[in-house]
């Protein structure tokens, strides 16, 4: 199976730039799994899929503002840290842009608007894949210096400022540490949970800090030698708890992201019941994967050639979910991290 087996051409214009007004209004395209049936509605009425007893799972992340822009102490170059994983002590794992820049054993300065220095930066290492492992030096607490200086981490793809930073953050997001939002939650809104609540609808929540390993692109000619980028997780015992009553019942258990996908099928037994932990994954999901965690899942429309796209083929079908995206082209969808949403199931059993 060939990477260019997941390329698609996509006109520039559908291509989000700015979240809507109201989240859930986005357009939801419904998916057939098993048929290939697909059918059009707003994402408020995403409800209308669940059933009393089911389980929503989210993803709780919550995005820092990751990307710094800074000095190279020696040559005053200009330099971009972008902020992937905490390690220990103030390391962090960062990409750094222009990488030729930053070597083992050089500074880096960044200012706030006076022009005063509020954060250090050292490169201690540099791994294989090209990623810095970087000693940041400050005083204070290390989120508030980055609220000061850093700015969200938007994809290359967007070119319009945002110009409320919570719109890139779910309204459930709690626990900082993610290098991008789990986007496919960004649909959801205060109002939309409580009427699933309502609706009998159990939420239960993972975190997962997407890092790397979620938007690291393909590079392989063979997809199946590309290797996933470690990212941490938690599921704690209470949250586990409330996914394996829906198992237990027969219910539904509907992932929302490809994030909160990838940490429950890294959790899932030979029972089909999920485990409480606290680690890392680096499970890469593409066709061929038999999922044992989720029966249904929310998530954007993909970028060509992602493992992102790989995962979402693997669940609906290659052939089933490349027909759901030329009908997505045609009917003007938007793509991409503010875009619209797709609901992959056995629609029959919704």
């Amino acid at each position: 199976m060939n990477t260019s087996d997941f390329d698609f051409l996509l006109p520039a214009k559908l291509i989000a730039q700015s979240p809507l007004e109201k989240r859930d209004e986005s357009r939801l395209l419904l998916l057939d799994k098993n048929t290939g049936e697909i059918r059009h509605q707003n994402f408020y009425q995403v409800i209308e899929q669940f059933s009393e007893g089911d389980c929503l799972v989210l993803n709780n992340t919550r995005v820092i503002p990751a990307r710094l822009f800074g000095r190279k102490q020696a040559t005053q170059a200009k330099v971009e840290f972008l902020l992937l994983k905490e390690q220990v002590g103030d390391i962090w794992e960062c990409l750094v842009k222009p990488g030729k820049k930053a070597k083992v054993g050089d500074i880096f300065s960044f200012f706030d608007e006076r022009g005063k220095e509020e954060l250090r930066a050292e490169i201690l290492d540099i791994d294989s894949e090209g990623s810095r492992m970087v000693h940041f030096i400050y005083s204070g607490i290390f989120l508030e210096v980055l609220e000061r200086l850093g700015q969200m981490p938007l994809p290359p793809y967007i070119f319009t400022p945002l110009t409320d930073k919570e719109r890139y953050q779910t309204v459930y997001a709690k626990d900082n540490g993610s290098a991008a939002a789990p986007t496919a939650g960004l649909h959801f809104t205060e109002e939309l949970l409580k009427k699933i609540r309502d609706h009998g609808v159990e939420i239960a929540y993972v975190t997962l800090h997407v890092g790397l390993g979620t938007f690291r692109p393909v590079k392989v000619k063979n997809v199946s030698e590309h290797h996933m980028h470690k990212e941490s997780f938690v599921l704690t015992p209470q949250e586990a708890k409330k996914i394996n009553l829906a198992k237990e019942k027969k219910k539904k258990v509907i992932a929302v992201g490809t994030t909160t996908c990838r940490t429950l099928e890294s959790v899932v037994g030979q029972d089909g019941l999920v485990c409480p932990k606290t680690g890392e994954t680096d499970i890469f999901i593409y066709p061929g994967y038999t999922f044992c965690a989720i029966d249904a899942l929310i998530t954007n429309f993909h970028l060509p050639q992602s493992t992102l796209l790989m995962l979402v083929s693997a669940l609906a079908g290659k052939e089933n979910l490349f027909k759901a995206y030329e009908e997505a082209i045609k009917e003007k969808y938007r793509f991409f991290s503010f875009g619209d949403a797709m609901y992959i199931a056995d629609l029959k059993k919704s």
